[in-house]
């Protein structure tokens, strides 16, 4: 599954240092100046999860294949963007095509580095591109109303549509996100060939200094109550001191740096993880002594829509499923041990898959 998180955030933020941490297959650029991000850099980040190292020492396969996500590094956004200001344009569109948000925002003070916004302030900056965003969807809005306004005349089935953009449009003018309102069914059909950018799921990073990487700061405390009000989470960090974990090759010297900062883990695990539930994603896994392989899809999927992310004619031809919960395949150490025990099933069309399920397809096409 090709999903897509993008990293935004105002110039100088710390944006392109984190995708440097977060990417193993591309290094963007950082620089102390506005727009060093124009083209939007793309990295395919590793999803950690202890679960396929267990299951990697218990099969001991030829290959490992982690699942991924896509990082993408969008240009620095200004004020005025959705009205074309500096990048604001290409910005915008770059959003649009994303899945979900990695908002970074500054919570550190360095007279080093430029700053046009003035003093500290991570809710005033959260808020210039909450506006941005905001203005641009009301945008979007009000060309559907116009165009529904004129379909309305010819077929009054169609009312409920403009009621329910009528209701978006009030919303957005209040200064809120869509993603803060409550829509259901034929309501979330009414917007969704629009792609509301505020619509998409954020997840906040609030970037430290060292001394903060543990407590949090004012800074920090004042984006969480923010992100709290919109039921968003914030993950506190150091993206400078991420970036040089990530360019360690030796484990021991991560592990000798890790323990330097008091860190169990790097923050970034915990960044990526949330990524991946943020966009309420699972990982199922096929595990035999060619490989072990996690893949990714969305929570609630059944069987054979699992399938199709292997192949699509394992999702044309699906026949069952022979299924392996985690936890039962830890115990018992093997496939061979879980089916003399009873702990592989049999699964059909209608099998909604689990976290963690160990799965082997069966298909004719």
């Amino acid at each position: 599954m090709a999903l897509q998180v993008g990293i935004v955030g105002l110039p100088n933020v710390g944006k392109s240092t984190l995708f440097n941490a977060v990417s193993n297959s591309a290094k963007a650029q950082a620089s102390n100046y506005r727009f060093c991000t124009i083209e939007p850099n793309v990295g395919l980040v590793d999803v950690p999860d202890e679960r396929l190292k267990v299951l990697t020492d218990l099969v001991q396969p030829q290959r490992v294949v982690p699942t991924t996500i896509e990082f993408v590094d969008i240009a620095g956004l200004v004020k005025g963007a959705s009205k074309g200001e500096g990048l604001g344009n290409k910005f915008l569109a770059n959003i649009r095509e994303v899945d979900a948000i990695v908002h970074v925002i500054r919570c550190f003070e360095d007279e080093n580095i430029l700053r046009e916004e003035g003093a500290i302030n991570p809710v005033a900056d959260k808020e210039i591109i909450d506006t941005e965003l905001q203005l641009k969807d009301l945008e979007s809005v009000e060309k559907k109303m116009q165009r529904m306004e004129k379909v309305v005349k010819a077929d009054p089935k169609a009312k409920p549509v403009l009621e329910t953009l009528s209701r978006v449009k009030a919303w957005l003018e209040q200064g809120k996100n869509i993603r803060g309102m409550e829509l259901e069914g034929e309501e979330l059909e009414a917007i969704a060939d629009i792609f509301l950018l505020t619509q998409k799921p954020v997840l906040y990073v609030a970037n430290v200094d060292e001394t903060a990487i543990h407590t949090g700061n004012k800074y920090s405390e004042a984006l969480i109550a923010a992100a709290n009000a919109e039921r968003s989470q914030v993950i506190v960090m150091n993206n400078s001191i991420e970036a040089q974990i990530s360019e360690m090759e030796n484990e021991d010297d991560k592990a000798l740096f890790l323990e330097e900062y008091g860190l169990k883990e790097p923050g970034l695990n915990r960044l990526i993880r949330s990524a991946y539930q943020l966009l309420n994603l699972i990982t199922y896994f096929t595990a035999g002594v060619q490989e072990v392989r996690a893949w990714t899809i969305h929570r609630g999927w059944k069987a054979p829509q699992a399938a199709s992310v292997i192949h699509t004619d394992f999702e044309k031809g699906f026949i069952k499923a022979e299924t392996i919960a985690y936890n039962d395949f830890v115990q018992y150490k093997s496939e061979a041990a879980c089916r003399e025990n009873g702990r592989l099933r049999i699964e059909g069309k209608e099998y909604v898959v689990a976290d963690g399920d160990i799965l082997h397809f069966r298909f004719n096409v």
